[in-house]
Formats: structure tokens, C-alpha cells, sequence
């Protein structure tokens, strides 16, 4: 049984960092209408795709969408309304085939993301569905999955002199998504609480997190474990554990890395994360080295592959054929999910049924840049990836992600927690 669209409208709006992007909406001929809001990221790969952006100086430093805005408006509305459709898919492919590019540069990604999370919002609801059980899945039964939280700032989200980009803590022992948040916030707080101790200063990334003027990893490391203790719970594997973003892409330039002034080539990075390994409760490490660097990929995943999950962002883009070409490289075990930067949903779900089928781990992600929508919690829990990351246990739009997988549980008291199988 199909459906038909009877209007497609965005406008701009403004993300969690003050920049420009568009909220979309997705008129259904049945009346059922539905909304999205679209993120955009600071830390991008090369390959994601296109976040069409205006380029006038004159309004928002060019950062503008309003093209997108009326690529939406118009070609989109135009060309999905008024005709019955099969699914989601057959839509999102109708989107592509309008935009005629391979990275969606022409109509935009944004414009492109945005229209295809707001119909599956209004599909589901015309079913009378919650969004979690009409999105199909990858063959993984449906989970709450465990939330790493952003507790700390550096690279492109923060401006201080650490060049790791992320570090999060994630309660893999909690029994249910309740404790789990709850887990998140008193770390999130006790580490707060170091922070002033230690005469460090606690203003906020782009995601949340503290951004105190701190320069190495590992001294960063040991004031979180050190938190973890102090809001009761144990570090690793069955208490809280540490996830890394270094986002190594960000600090490599000329064939090598630089840490804090330190040059270091791949061996040399892969082999300090060895040492974190051996010191901290650290379980996964994401970007672990730079997009450019595919020999030194190889040989993270040869010789930490078997210690701890190895993410790749920037080098796989949410992309089905960049993933399953990595798979068959040797890179990586798991990969980062963002719905924008592949553009559409379909294409997601795709990247993730890949992985899933080759044992690669999923972790859905949020942006820097952030609305109050929250369909990557939904997704999270439909996919049943096990684990989400968005952001930090503060500020409306990250807390909006943890609040909805908090309300699935009560609404679904059946639905397991964790990373699963």
C-alpha cells in the first residue's frame, strides 16, 4: 500500500552553535505532517556528503542555507508531491537521482537529510508507529543502546590547547538506560567538581563537554577515572568506561601527527594508545588516526584490533561503499553512524546492515552542530547498535537525545540495555 506526499516545506533555523540550518517538514495526503531539524558537523571528512551552504558574506559570514532552503521549497516539494509512492526508499532515491551528483552537492545534503527524516517521522506516524519500531532494521533485535557521554572538549569543539577531540564516558555496566543517564550526569558533575578543585576553568564545548586549558591525553584520562571513583562507580568494562575521539585527522599535516607540540608518526600514535590501553579502562578509540592514512589504519587494527573498538568517522562517512571497501582492507572493526553525512535515511540503514553483517560494531552519532530532534535516538534503539553518542549530559539539544531513550524504556519496559551481542 503506498502514500502520497502533498507538500514538502523547510526554513532556517539556527543549530546549537549559533550557525544557520533547516527544519523540514513532510506533509502526508493523509494530513499526517511531521518535522525534522538537521545537523552539521564541525569536524567533517573529506568525503561526507554536500552541506550546501550559501557563501554570501553578508548573512552569517556565508553560512547561510537558504539555497537549500529553496531547493527544498521548491525542486524537492515539485518532484515528490502528488504521486503515490511505494516506501522510504523508493523517495530517497527519487532525491538522488533530482540531485544527479554522487555527494548530493547540487539540491545539498542538508536539504536532502532533512526531507527524508521528516517523511519517515510522518510515515511512522501514519502507521501509529513510534519511530523505533516502523524504521526497519538490520537484523539485530531492537536494544537500548549504552550512551557515551561527551565529559570532555578539545580539537575543532573546544577552544583550548588539547588536540584529542572527545572523551567520553559510557556506563556499560548499568542495568537500565535510567541508571545509565543517571551514571552519565554524576560523573559529568564529579568531574566538574575536580575541574574547579584543581583551579581548571569549567566552560563548555560545542557538545557539552568541560573545555579546561589542558594539553595531554593522559593527564585528562587519570582527572576521569579519578571522577568515575568519585560518583561511586568502578572503572571498565562492568562499571563506566572511557571511549576516545581523537579525531586524528584534525592533527595530521606533512605524513605525520602532531600531540602537543610532539611530531609522531603512526607507529608512534598507535603505540601510545597501547599505553592508554594498559593504564585506562579506554574500550573504544574513534578516529583514532587520520582519514589520510590508510596504511596506518591497517596497522591500529592489527595490533589493538583484538583490545579495543576501533572506529572509523572520517575515513568511512556513513558511505556503504566506502565501508565495505574498508572492511575488506582490514580497517577498523566498527563505525560511527551520522545520518548527514550520507544524506539520507535509506543510505544509513544501509551502512549499517554492512557492518552489522560483517561484525562491525554501529554507533550512532549526533553533530557539534545540534537541533532539539532526536531521531538518532530512535534510530539507535530500531538498529539495535547498542551504543549512541551525543554529546554531553548538559544543554537542551544533547540532553533532548538522552531524555527520548529514557522515555522509550518507560514506554517499552522490555527492551534490553547494552552493547548486546
Amino acid at each position: 500500500m503506498g502514500f502520497e506526499i502533498s507538500s514538502v516545506q523547510a526554513w532556517e533555523v539556527l543549530d546549537s552553535r549559533g550557525r544557520p540550518t533547516l527544519a523540514v517538514t513532510v506533509g502526508l495526503a493523509d494530513g499526517t505532517v511531521a518535522e525534522a531539524g538537521v545537523p552539521s558537523g564541525a569536524s567533517t571528512g573529506t568525503r561526507e556528503a554536500v552541506e550546501l551552504r550559501d557563501g554570501d558574506p553578508a548573512r552569517f559570514g556565508g553560512a547561510g542555507v537558504s539555497r537549500a532552503v529553496a531547493n527544498v521549497n521548491g525542486e524537492l516539494h515539485d518532484g515528490l508531491s502528488g504521486r503515490t509512492w511505494a516506501d522510504l526508499a523508493e523517495v530517497d532515491q527519487a532525491m538522488r537521482d533530482l540531485d544527479g551528483t554522487p555527494n548530493k552537492a547540487r539540491l545539498g545534503a542538508n536539504a536532502i537529510i532533512g526531507t527524508s527524516m521528516a517523511l519517515a517521522r510522518a510515515l511512522a506516524a501514519a502507521a501509529g508507529s513510534p519511530l523505533y519500531e516502523w524504521l526497519p532494521g538490520t537484523g539485530a533485535p531492537r536494544r537500548l543502546p549504552v550512551p557515551c557521554f561527551n565529559v570532555l572538549n578539545g580539537g575543532a569543539h573546544a577552544p583550548n590547547p588539547l588536540d584529542f577531540q572527545e572523551f567520553m564516558v559510557c556506563p556499560l555496566g548499568a542495568p537500565s538506560m535510567r541508571e545509565a543517564v543517571r551514571a552519565g550526569a554524576e560523573v559529568y558533575q564529579a568531574l566538574r567538581k575536580r575541574l574547579v578543585a584543581g583551579g581548571h576553568a569549567t566552560g563548555l564545548g560545542d557538545e557539552g563537554g568541560f573545555a579546561p586549558n589542558l594539553a595531554e591525553p593522559e593527564e585528562v584520562l587519570e582527572l576521569i577515572v579519578a571522577a568515575i571513583g568519585d560518583a561511586g562507580y568502578a572503572a571498565g568494562r562492568d562499571g563506566v568506561g572511557i571511549a576516545l575521539d581523537p579525531a586524528a585527522s584534525e592533527f595530521w599535516s606533512d605524513g605525520g601527527y602532531t600531540v602537543n607540540g610532539v611530531r609522531l608518526s603512526s607507529a608512534d600514535l598507535v603505540a601510545r594508545y597501547a599505553g592508554m590501553l594498559d593504564r585506562f579502562p579506554i574500550w573504544s578509540i574513534e578516529d583514532g588516526l587520520g582519514e589520510q592514512d590508510p596504511d596506518g589504519w591497517q596497522q591500529l587494527t592489527a595490533e589493538l584490533g583484538d583490545r579495543v573498538q576501533l572506529v572509523g568517522d572520517d575515513n568511512f562517512c556513513t558511505n556503504p561503499a566506502i565501508i565495505t571497501a574498508a572492511i575488506a582492507d582490514g580497517i577498523a572493526n566498527a563505525a560511527l553512524i551520522k545520518v548527514n553525512q550520507i544524506g539520507t535515511v535509506t543510505e544509513t540503514l544501509e551502512a549499517m546492515r554492512i557492518c552489522h553483517a560483517a561484525g562491525y560494531g554501529q554507533m550512532v552519532s549526533h553533530r557539534s552542530g545540534e537541533t532539539p530532534d532526536t531521531f538518532i535516538a530512535d534510530l539507535a534503539v530500531a538498529t539495535g547498535c547498542g551504543q549512541i553518542k551525543t554529546g554531553a549530559p548538559a544543554r537542551g539539544e544533547r540532553v533532548a537525545k538522552y531524555n527520548r531513550l529514557v522515555q522509550i524504556e518507560a514506554q517499552r519496559p522490555g527492551l534490553p540495555y547494552g552493547l548486546g551481542g
